[in-house]
């Protein structure tokens, strides 16, 4: 029962790391102090430094040879591609707006499941489905961003493309996540995502300005990559060792209300009847879609 409580808090602490994420990473962005590409890389590296470090006190394994393609397809998708276009999209949308349609993950696992993996869709489901794309669309089309530099339909594209990266990405690990530890397999899965986002990220992580940098961009920044990347990449596979996947998926759905509340405290996003009709959609969506237990949804 103790090991349920603190898989329960490691959950909780998950979804908070990744809530305030949105405004944390959307600020330093926003604010121009490193570029979306950079701040990737930095996040990425960083990361997998701190990967390879706890790897010595980690279960040692022998990796086939033939699953080493297969780390590197899962870095891409997971990596490479989700962060790339969701702090892209961050630089065009605002928090609230990027923390609701990452909900739609659920939505797009099922559908990859039914297109890759073949399972079976109810009439249910296709409802959740369809309820989940118009609160999406609302959300892109009809919602606007204050800031006159935000593109509000390009990042929340672009969040989408992340999201649906991700859960290709999940369906991908199905696998491996059966036969290697997870420590094992996070060390590398970042080792290769860093040279995949090394092209895309250079140019812009040796153009910051650190020196310009406060205390709060440096405090944002060192808290995306220890808290809101290694931390939650340490934590939810301990969850997953003791609650079941239909109890880990239920735990996406609070994201929202911790990255909204905390954006609203910091004055980076407010509320309005857009949002509140597009969440209500795309939770409800999520609620229909997420009542298979076999799915199994985590970030």
């Amino acid at each position: 029962m103790k090991n349920n409580k603190f898989a329960l808090f490691a959950l909780v602490l998950v979804q908070l790391f990744y809530g305030v994420t949105f405004t944390f990473a959307n600020d330093v962005i926003d604010g121009g102090y490193i570029q979306p590409y950079g701040f990737i890389l930095f996040r990425v590296s960083f990361a997998a430094i701190l990967f390879w470090i706890f790897s010595v006190w980690a279960p040692k394994e022998k990796i086939d040879r033939k699953d080493y393609i297969k780390f590197v397809i899962a870095a891409f998708f997971g990596v490479a591609l989700n962060m790339l276009a969701f702090f892209k999209g961050l630089q065009f949308t605002t928090p609230i707006n990027g923390s609701v349609i990452m909900v739609t993950t659920p939505i797009i696992v099922l559908v990859l499941s039914v297109i890759i993996l073949g399972e079976k869709i109810t009439k249910i489901k296709i409802l959740g489905i369809l309820a989940g794309l118009l609160g999406a669309l609302i959300l892109s089309v009809y919602n606007r961003s204050s800031s006159s530099g935000d593109n509000v339909l390009l990042g929340n594209f672009l969040v989408l493309v992340n999201a649906a990266s991700y859960s290709y990405y999940l369906i991908l690990i199905k696998k491996l996540t059966n036969k290697y530890h997870p420590y094992t397999f996070i060390k590398w899965l970042f080792l290769f995502g860093t040279f995949f986002v090394l092209p895309f990220g250079y140019n812009e992580l040796v153009a910051v300005n650190w020196s310009s940098f406060t205390p709060y961009v440096w405090f944002s920044i060192l808290f995306v990559v220890v808290c809101a990347t290694f931390a939650t990449y340490l934590l939810n596979p301990l969850a997953l060792r003791k609650l079941s996947a239909t109890t880990v998926s239920t735990f996406v759905y609070i994201q929202p209300i911790f990255a909204g509340v905390f954006a609203i405290m910091m004055g980076s996003d407010s509320l309005n009847t857009v949002k509140v009709l597009a969440a209500a959609l795309i939770f409800l969506g999520v609620y229909l879609v997420s009542k298979n237990p076999n799915l199994q949804v985590t970030k």
